[in-house]
C-alpha cells in the first residue's frame, strides 16, 4: 500500500510540476493537491511501520516546487488580451476565399463514379 501511495505521489508531482510550466499553470493545482495526499498517506505509513521517508520527501519537494511555481505565475503573470479586429477580418477573408473556391469548381465535370 505504501509502495503505491508513493507511486501515484510521484506521478501527480510530476504531472504538477510539468503543467505549472505550461501557460495554463492554474491546472497545476489539482495534481499538486493529490500529490500532498498521497504523500501525506505514505508519509504516515512509512512512519507507522518505522521505515525511510526519503521518497516521500521527493515527493513534497517536487510538490512544492509545482505550487510555488504556479503561484508565482498566477500572481506575476499579467494576461493580454489581443487585437481581436485582425482575427476576425483574416477569418472573413479565409471564408470569401473559400466560397470563390468553391465557387470556381465545376462539380458537373467531376466523375465520382
Amino acid at each position: 500500500m505504501r509502495k503505491l501511495f508513493i507511486i501515484l505521489g510521484i506521478i501527480a508531482s510530476v504531472l504538477a510540476l510539468v503543467l505549472s510550466v505550461l501557460p495554463l499553470s492554474n491546472l497545476a493545482y489539482f495534481p499538486a493537491i493529490a500529490a500532498l495526499l498521497f504523500g501525506l498517506m505514505s508519509f504516515y505509513i512509512s512512519n507507522k511501520n518505522s521505515q525511510s521517508v526519503k521518497t516521500v520527501q521527493l515527493v513534497f519537494l517536487l510538490t512544492i516546487i509545482a505550487l510555488s511555481i504556479s503561484i508565482y505565475k498566477s500572481i506575476f503573470q499579467t494576461v493580454e488580451v489581443g487585437n481581436t479586429e485582425e482575427l476576425q477580418v483574416r477569418e472573413q477573408q479565409s471564408e470569401e476565399e473559400a466560397i470563390e473556391e468553391l465557387e470556381d469548381l465545376d462539380l458537373e465535370e467531376l466523375d465520382l463514379e
